[in-house]
C-alpha cells in the first residue's frame, strides 16, 4: 500500500510508527519492573522455617560450644607443641656437651671427675624427663583438640540431618509459591492480551492507531516474554501441553480466517463490477495494481500485456479508456494521466 500513499503520508506513517515503537517500549519497560516486583508480593521462603526453633537453636549452641573448645584447644595445643620444642632443644644441647665432656674425660681418664659425671648424667635425665613431658602435654591437647573436633562434626551432621529433614518441606513450599506468583502474574498479563486482542479486532485501523499498535506489541510481549519463562514446567509436560493448546487455537483461528476469507472474496466476486469497485477503495487497489495483484480477487495477473483489460479470474475491469483522449489507463485512477481529465464513473 506504500505506493500508493503520498510522499507525505509515507513519511508521517513511519513517525507513527515510531511513535507506536516508544510506546511500547515504555509500557515494556513499566510492566517488567510490576512484573519482577510481583515476586515480592510474598516474603521469601528460607529452609529454617521448616525446621524446629529449640532444635535448631540447640544444635546451633552445641556448635559454638565445640568451636570455642577446638579453637582454645588449638591454642594450647600451639602452646604445648613450642613448649616440646624448647625442651627438646636443650636436651639436645646438652647431651652434646655432655658427650664432649665424656670424650675429653676419656682422654684424660681423671678419677676426681667422678662426681661431675654423675651430676651431668642427672642433669641430662632430668632434661630428658622435661621433654617427655612436654611432648605428654602435647599428646594430651592433641587428644582434647581432636575430641572438640569430632564432636563439632557430630555437632554438625545433626544441623544437616535436620536441614535434610527440612528439604522436601521447603521444596513444595517454594512450589507453591512460585504458583501463586504465576497466578498473580497471569491475572495481571492475561487481560492485557485479551484487550490487545479486542483492540486488534475493532481499533487496530482508528484515528489512534499508533497507541493501539504499541499497546499490542506490550501485551504479546508481556505474555510471551514476561510470562512465559515463568511457566510451571512439572518435567516439559505443562509446557509441551501449553504449546499444543495455543497452536491449535491460533491455527483453529486461522483457519477459520481463512475460511470467512476465501467465503468472501467469493461473495464478492458476485457482486456488480461498480459495487466491487467502491467496496475496494482506492488506496487498496493502488497499492494491489502496483503489486501486479488483481485488486478484486487478489490472484497475479501480467499487467505488462497490454491485451489484458479484465482480470481473467474474477472478471474484474483493470484497464480502460479515457473519455477524452482514448488513452489505455488504470481503471481505477481518477484522472487520466495523459490528458488529466477526470475519470468518468463505471458503468453499472
Amino acid at each position: 500500500m506504500s505506493k500508493a500513499l503520498r510522499l507525505s503520508e509515507k513519511w508521517f506513517q513511519r513517525g507513527l510508527w515510531i511513535v507506536a515503537l516508544l510506546f511500547a517500549g515504555f509500557l515494556i519497560g513499566l510492566g517488567g519492573k510490576v512484573v519482577d516486583n510481583l515476586n515480592l508480593v510474598e516474603e521469601p521462603i528460607e529452609l529454617v522455617q521448616f525446621i524446629d526453633p529449640a532444635k535448631l537453636a540447640a544444635v546451633h549452641e552445641t556448635i559454638r560450644a565445640t568451636d570455642r573448645r577446638e579453637e582454645d584447644a588449638r591454642k594450647a595445643l600451639e602452646q604445648a607443641e613450642q613448649q616440646h620444642r624448647v625442651t627438646k632443644a636443650n636436651t639436645e644441647s646438652a647431651r652434646d656437651t655432655f658427650n664432649n665432656w665424656l670424650s675429653t674425660r676419656h682422654a684424660t681418664a681423671r678419677p676426681d671427675q667422678d662426681p661431675e659425671l654423675i651430676a651431668r648424667t642427672r642433669q641430662l635425665d632430668d632434661l630428658a624427663a622435661r621433654e617427655r613431658k612436654a611432648l605428654g602435654e602435647v599428646e594430651q591437647q592433641q587428644q582434647v583438640r581432636l575430641n572438640a573436633r569430632q564432636a563439632s562434626e557430630a555437632a554438625y551432621e545433626q544441623l544437616h540431618a535436620l536441614e535434610r529433614a527440612a528439604q522436601a518441606p521447603l521444596e513444595k513450599a517454594q512450589h507453591l509459591r512460585e504458583l501463586r506468583i504465576f497466578a498473580y502474574r497471569l491475572a495481571l498479563t492475561l487481560p492485557l492480551l485479551l484487550a490487545a486482542g479486542w483492540l486488534w479486532k475493532h481499533k487496530r485501523k482508528s484515528t489512534w492507531w499508533p497507541f493501539v499498535w504499541g499497546f499490542i506489541f506490550f501485551a504479546l510481549f508481556a505474555f510471551f516474554v514476561e510470562l512465559v519463562p515463568y511457566l510451571p514446567s512439572y518435567g516439559g509436560y505443562v509446557r509441551y501441553v501449553v504449546g499444543i493448546l495455543l497452536t491449535v487455537v491460533v491455527g483453529r483461528q486461522a483457519i477459520l480466517g481463512l475460511q470467512r476469507y476465501l467465503e468472501r472474496q467469493k461473495a464478492a466476486e458476485a457482486l456488480p463490477d461498480t459495487q466491487r469497485r467502491e467496496n475496494l477503495g482506492y488506496d487498496i487497489a493502488m497499492a494491489r495494481m502496483a503489486k501486479s495483484v488483481c485488486p478484486g480477487c487478489e490472484r497475479q495477473v501480467d499487467l505488462k500485456d497490454t491485451k489484458i483489460d479484465f482480470c481473467p479470474h474474477c472478471g474484474i475491469g483493470l484497464f480502460n479508456r479515457c473519455v477524452a483522449c482514448e488513452a489505455r489507463k488504470n481503471a481505477f485512477t481518477r484522472f487520466c494521466y495523459a490528458c488529466g481529465t477526470q475519470a468518468a464513473a463505471p458503468k453499472a
